[in-house]
């Protein structure tokens, strides 16, 4: 009998990596503050170039109506890692700082906690903006003491990377739950040369909160308060954080699949930190494109993205790893700006950019590639949430979330593998970064009344009028009544995926202005 047990142990060894081949690995790459127009294939008129972006969309599916769940950072993680809008949590505007406890509670099952459970490895590499909790309180820290309620907590393997925006501070290069240099020094948001309005967080630093200078941007102007005596380690330089990440991701992959690990699949979420603030482009990528510092930065980002693409070629793993590239939210405010001098549309046609209800504030480049199964070249129309993610690689994976995870989640699994299939979206909800509603079924988008008197209900047929120029409100008032009732619906039963009624985290809140 004993020359069976290796014939045996080499046959159950290829039945798993059959099953493992046939899930494939995941990278799911989330760049900040990067609008519409800022790839471009989708912006004809795009004063640079993005071609390892746009790489993506000619091999695999354009999402052309794809929206992030809010318009500021930390919301549209919440909403992306675990299929549930962030309104529904305690936070019900802005985003949070680097320290706090962790928006994603306990038990919330997120995309890596879903992914692990089902045979993947799971990483992050890059900005996680959702709260840690460090050792200590500022300037009284124990940085030999692990942070808690963070990525490792949240389904990840393994984390690398930095707790939230640069202008929020603890700036330091984390692995697992330790920072490789402690951030014992202090700085503050020092002016920018490079680009419209901004800042750099780069040395000298200081020793004390109290000895650093009052925060600065371009122009001279006074930044935020928050921008001072932010935590630092010595060894933190806002430019490098591209390519450090890039790099990191890279040797994670690397190391992944030539331990004998390639037979279980893999899932790396990449969140970098571009095109946000501080645009700091190399120097390398100074002089291209014809859209000052901004256009430059897009430029690198976009190489980083290539050297992803690039490594998969090179390890033979493209042709069975799912690739996702989106962005948290529409472009930053400078995008006026850029508008006037260069001739850049960050937002494409779409009006106005983060923070606002309108399509600039969530309309958001969407791209996914898997080779031999997404028509490359292929577009999906319907409106799409990045909440909507869970429940499409929970199909994809033959599996059924419970009840109490993906509530806002709906798959659109078939409409991304079959591109013609005209099967209809469940209606998504838009949130602004001051509290306002808008709900989107099919053609029809309308903005709710807002806490002013002059926010009135505004109705806009988004494929007859996608820059929202036409408030139809007042000729179609059964589709107002409609949608009312309907986006009512959604926040009171805690969901708007099937599936019985749960809980909000908390009561009615006073944004709901039309509920009164």
């Amino acid at each position: 009998m004993k020359p069976f047990v290796p014939l045996l142990f080499l046959l159950s060894f290829i039945a798993f990596a059959s099953q493992a081949i046939g899930k494939p690995n995941i990278i799911l790459i989330y760049v900040d503050d990067m609008g519409y127009g800022d790839a471009s294939i989708l912006n004809p008129k795009s004063k640079f170039k993005t071609p390892h972006i746009d790489r993506l969309g000619k091999e695999g599916i354009t999402l052309t109506d794809g929206h992030s769940s809010d318009t500021v950072c930390t919301p549209s993680r919440y909403g992306l890692l675990t299929g549930r809008y962030a309104w529904r949590t305690t936070l019900k505007r802005g985003v949070m700082g680097a320290e706090g406890s962790c928006l994603i509670k306990d038990g919330r099952m997120t995309l890596a906690s879903f992914l692990q459970e089902n045979g993947y490895t799971t990483a992050m590499v890059g900005k996680w903006h959702l709260g840690m909790d460090f050792p200590g309180t500022k300037g009284n820290r124990d940085w030999t003491k692990p942070v808690q309620d963070m990525p490792l907590d949240k389904g990840f393997d393994y984390f690398w990377g930095i707790p939230a925006s640069m202008n929020y501070g603890v700036l330091a290069w984390f692995e697992g739950r330790y920072a490789k240099v402690p951030p014992l020094l202090f700085t503050s948001k020092k002016p920018s040369r490079i680009a419209i309005a901004d800042y750099r967080i780069m040395p000298p630093y200081q020793k004390s909160a109290n000895q650093a200078p009052e925060p600065r941007e371009s122009g001279g102007r006074k930044g935020n308060p928050n921008g001072k005596g932010l935590e630092v380690a010595p060894d933190f330089v806002d430019r490098e954080c591209l390519t450090r990440f890039t790099d990191k991701s890279i040797e994670w992959i690397r190391n992944h699949h030539s331990k004998g690990r390639g037979t279980k699949p893999f899932f790396l979420y990449l969140p970098l930190t571009s095109p946000h603030k501080p645009v700091i482009p190399l120097e390398q990528f100074r002089g291209q494109g014809k859209a000052g510092a901004y256009g430059e930065f897009m430029i690198e980002t976009d190489y980083h993205v290539g050297r992803i693409l690039e490594l998969l070629d090179e390890e033979k793993l493209a042709e069975n790893t799912l690739v996702i590239f989106t962005s948290d939210n529409g472009p930053e405010t400078t995008w006026k700006k850029r508008a006037e001098i260069f001739s850049h549309q960050s937002n494409a046609i779409f009006k106005e950019g983060k923070r606002s209800i309108y399509e600039g504030g969530h309309r958001v480049p969407f791209f996914i590639r898997w080779p031999g199964k997404i028509k490359p070249g292929s577009k999906l129309n319907s409106a799409i949430c990045q909440t909507d993610l869970l429940a499409t690689l929970a199909e994809m994976l033959g599996k059924t979330l419970p009840n109490n995870a993906g509530e806002d989640s709906n798959s659109f699994y078939a409409q991304m593998i079959n591109s013609g299939d005209a099967k209809s979206h469940p209606a998504i909800i838009h949130h602004s970064s001051q509290g306002r509603f808008a709900i989107r079924e099919g053609k029809w988008k309308l903005v709710m009344p807002g806490a002013k008197k002059s926010m009135k209900a505004q109705l806009y047929d988004m494929e007859k009028d996608p820059r929202e120029t036409t408030d139809l409100a007042g000729r179609h008032t059964d589709t107002v009544a409609a949608l009312t009732a309907r986006i009512t619906k959604i926040i009171k039963s805690g969901r708007s995926s099937p599936g019985q009624p749960v809980k909000n985290d908390t009561p009615l809140w006073n944004d709901l202005v039309w509920m009164k």
